[in-house]
């Protein structure tokens, strides 16, 4: 089992979907007690356990599933890492803990849709709790485009945020300025819930050595129906 402790308050992923879940769930119970449809039980244990997956997900299981991806990354300490859509940091402040001569940059446009209390502001006061302010800088900005050089980063990360992009054109913008900004032989590590062979088919196109696999129970929305698949492309030096 892998420990992650966290200093900083990271808000609940897509908030509105386990509340629908806690909702769906309560409906259910006040039909069965008011209207004795007791058949209705097993659809709220259902959406109660679905609740449960994906609160577990989204407070711990992502915790766990990056610090055991970044641990892998042979960080050597001194890379500039870029998080794409990073909301309140819960991956971009990992990455900085392993940059002690390194830079972790983080660009968002703030949704609260997307991510519970997403402001700058408090990505900022994370940094701080989790002791890595020092290290880490924050952008305002449009994962189409992206406000960096070319061949800027060693390693860049994105955590289920490109699929909130609502069309395939800007999808694909997204993933031609991550290859962009990322250096010649520099990793790219995208996990998300949705269109991941897109990204896949479109990094091959590009010219990427790419693998795509399953992250596990750890990162499941709900249920094994919405898992978190793992896009791994390396640029060629």
């Amino acid at each position: 089992m892998i420990s992650v402790k966290r200093n900083g308050r990271y808000g609940i992923d897509a908030p509105y979907a386990p509340a629908m879940m806690i909702a769906g769930a309560v409906i259910c119970i006040g039909l069965i007690v008011f209207a004795y449809l007791f058949q209705l039980w097993i659809t709220a244990v259902i959406l109660l356990g679905m609740a449960g997956v994906y609160l577990h997900t989204t407070r711990r299981g992502k915790f766990q599933v990056w610090r055991s991806l970044l641990a892998g990354a042979a960080i050597r300490g001194d890379e500039r890492v870029l998080d794409l859509g990073c909301g309140r940091g819960a991956v971009l402040l990992m990455a900085a803990e392993y940059l002690p001569r390194g830079h972790a940059v983080g660009v968002d446009i703030w949704s609260i849709k997307d991510q519970s209390g997403n402001a700058m502001a408090t990505t900022e006061q994370n940094a701080l709790a989790e002791g890595v302010a020092g290290r880490v800088e924050l952008h305002t900005a449009d994962m189409r485009q992206l406000p960096f050089e070319s061949g800027s980063f060693d390693l860049i990360v994105s955590s289920v945020a490109i699929h909130n992009i609502n069309n395939a054109l800007g999808r694909d913008q997204a993933i031609d300025e991550a290859w962009r900004v990322l250096r010649p032989g520099g990793r790219l590590l995208i996990a998300d819930i949705s269109k991941s062979r897109r990204y896949r088919q479109r990094l091959l196109a590009l010219g990427a050595t790419v693998v795509r696999r399953n992250l596990g129970w750890r990162m499941w929305w709900g249920g094994p129906w919405v898992p978190t698949m793992l896009v791994d492309a390396r640029k060629p030096a």
